[in-house]
């Protein structure tokens, strides 16, 4: 079978996109990996409305991507705060990819918002594709693929 003869309701990458596919939530999904929160805290620095990030923090964490924890600071109510799951942090390679991409053909000219770097060396990070036998990085060129056991037939 070949790859237009499969049919791809079945396709990961729409059933991801399906989950975190919209703008604001990979937005949000951004600044959670960054260290960001609270309600007010994702509002005030994404720019959404009140009801379009509650609709999306609450997608979020049904889908098992973030989770809640409570705080209360003095004197106020209590309140959730949002935390990336291991489901979560699983996307972090997603997001550093779409920033490595962004820095290469749609750059600031001020130069990057967020400088990443290893810790141990300084090195930049970056995300590169690799075989599970963990091989030199790989270009399309070095992969061959093809419907697996899961593809069914268009039609």
């Amino acid at each position: 079978m070949e790859w237009l003869d499969a049919s791809t309701e079945n396709c990961p990458v729409q059933r991801t996109l399906d989950v975190v596919g919209e703008k604001w939530m990979l937005l949000i999904l951004r600044d959670a990996a960054n260290g960001v929160r609270r309600f007010d805290d994702f509002r005030r620095h994404i720019g959404l409305s009140d009801a379009v990030l509650s609709d999306r923090l609450r997608k979020l964490t049904a889908a098992g991507i973030l989770r809640t924890a409570p705080y209360q600071e003095e004197g106020s109510r209590a309140r959730n705060e949002y935390r990336l799951t291991r489901k979560g942090w699983d996307l972090w390679p997603v997001l550093v990819a779409l920033r490595q991409w962004g820095e290469s053909y749609a750059p600031d000219p001020g130069g990057p918002v967020l400088d990443m770097r290893h810790a141990d060396c300084g090195a930049e990070v970056r995300v590169i594709v690799e075989c599970a036998e963990e091989h030199t990085p790989l270009t399309p060129k070095d992969i061959h693929a093809r419907p697996g056991p899961g593809a069914r037939h268009r039609g």
